[in-house]
């Protein structure tokens, strides 16, 4: 890549950045305002006054750090259980033959395309019958299914990648399915355990529609849930409001930072890879 080209990359790459950084950041410093005065006309870089304080009053006006906790237990294992059911059914694909591929891979983009609310009440029921409602299992259940067929469809594109020689020689020193899919398979696929780790935390961290759906008890509310009550008990109050979507957007800007470095593949990965 020339040095022109790389300059222009990168120039791309902070302006995309800086676009995305810039909301949450006036979101930070809309929350340091002060309480009950209007929105400031123009942007703001900093407040000339920060009142730190705001951040306090919304834990005193909501219980948000019980609603955070239950968030943190939703993710806590949803993520995990999405992992597991994701990555298995991913590499259960390739497994097998090319026409049973082609087969399970329409069926998931067809479930893919499925809008979520066609399976509300069937949802509903299924937890009832479970005896899961209002209940935080009723939040972690689509876990079981991994969570989002687009989750699967990204371990099974990773898997496939993979040369096939790989899985071969490992059957044919005696290792067992599970053992593949532990020990080559998933070490090979890192940067799809990641992505689908960032997605799912965002997936149950975000979730709105769920807790109103299949909880009663506002003890267990989520976070986002929280947020619409501290919206409906002051609405104009916008460093208050502010103050509360910067603290749920912390934990999952946190797990990003934490987790991007491991997006890019292994130089040594990559040149496997590419060989196909």
């Amino acid at each position: 890549m020339s040095k022109r080209r790389l300059l222009a990359f990168h120039l791309v790459a902070i302006v995309c950045s800086v676009g995305l950084i810039l909301p949450l950041y006036w979101a930070f410093v809309a929350s340091l305002g002060v309480t009950g005065a209007p929105p400031p006309p123009s942007v703001t870089w900093y407040p000339p006054d920060p009142q730190w304080q705001n951040y306090a009053t919304v834990f005193e006006i909501v219980p948000m750090g019980q609603y955070l906790l239950n968030s943190l237990i939703v993710v806590a294992l949803a993520v995990p259980l999405t992992l597991l059911v994701a990555s298995v059914a991913g590499f259960s694909m390739v497994q097998l033959p090319p026409g049973q591929q082609k087969r399970l891979l329409t069926l998931t983009v067809v479930w893919l395309i499925i809008p979520s609310t066609a399976v509300w009440i069937f949802r509903f029921q299924l937890l009832k019958w479970l005896g899961l409602i209002d209940s935080l299992g009723a939040l972690v259940i689509p876990a079981f299914a991994a969570s989002n067929p687009m989750f699967v469809l990204l371990y099974y594109w990773s898997f496939q990648r993979i040369p096939a020689e790989l899985f071969e020689v490992a059957q044919i020193d005696g290792g067992s399915a599970w053992l593949i899919w532990r020990r080559i398979g998933l070490p090979l696929v890192k940067p799809a355990t990641i992505a689908v780790t960032v997605l799912t935390f965002v997936l149950y961290w975000s979730d709105f529609v769920s807790p109103i759906l299949y909880l009663t008890d506002m003890k267990k509310y989520t976070a986002p849930v929280g947020l619409q009550t501290l919206l409906q008990m002051d609405r104009v109050n916008w460093p208050i409001l502010m103050a509360a979507v910067t603290i749920i957007a912390l934990p999952v800007l946190f797990l990003f930072l934490l987790l991007q470095r491991f997006f890019l593949h292994d130089l040594a990965l990559a040149r496997l890879f590419d060989k196909n």
